[in-house]
């Protein structure tokens, strides 16, 4: 005589068999959307905290450059600006510019006051005011308009890349107070 199934008795995968199987299927689903994900970014194209870390870098670098074409054109704010254009490479260098990468033409006060002016306003950096005073408000409205970029762009950035973009933000608008100032 052979027993009748009971109405509890179920066709099909038992709960300790599902039970033992969902965290493996959890962890090959998870890695393979992060490995799709990180595939298609990665790539062919940067991701967007890349994307914004380059142009942090480039940035900073310009303004470098910018520095560099007042101290070239007023020799006399070489020591004044200084401490606050080796602040700006510092940042250019925290967001990944490498020294190799950034163009220095007039780092020494030696080259040549005619030649550096000229070449920095061909390569995108605009000309030097005649004025001393002019040529540091210059600097000041674009050290304010950086950090405002800056402060606009760590809202969209992770967590690690928007505390630097906020510090650099706050280390621009105390250059712009130190240029305004005295």
């Amino acid at each position: 005589m052979s027993f009748p199934l009971s109405p509890r008795a179920r066709s099909g995968p038992r709960r300790r068999s599902l039970l033992a199987v969902a965290p493996a299927a959890l962890l090959v689903a998870g890695c393979s959307a992060g490995s799709e994900g990180s595939g298609a970014s990665g790539g062919s194209r940067p991701s967007a905290a890349d994307r914004a870390r380059a142009r942090a870098a480039r940035d900073s670098r310009e303004l470098a450059e910018r520095y560099d074409a007042v101290v070239a054109a007023h020799p006399k704010l070489a020591e004044r600006l200084r401490p606050l254009r080796a602040e700006v490479v510092r940042h250019a260098e925290a967001f990944g510019e490498t020294a190799d990468s950034s163009p220095s033409p007039s780092l020494s006060p030696s080259s040549s006051g005619s030649g550096s002016p000229s070449a920095s306003a061909s390569a995108g950096v605009p000309a030097v005011p005649a004025k001393e005073k002019d040529a540091l408000a210059g600097l000041a409205a674009a050290e304010r308009e950086l950090a405002d970029r800056r402060v606009k762009a760590l809202l969209d950035a992770p967590g690690e890349l928007a505390r630097l973009l906020a510090s650099v933000a706050a280390a621009g608008a105390a250059h712009v107070y130190l240029l305004t100032e005295a």
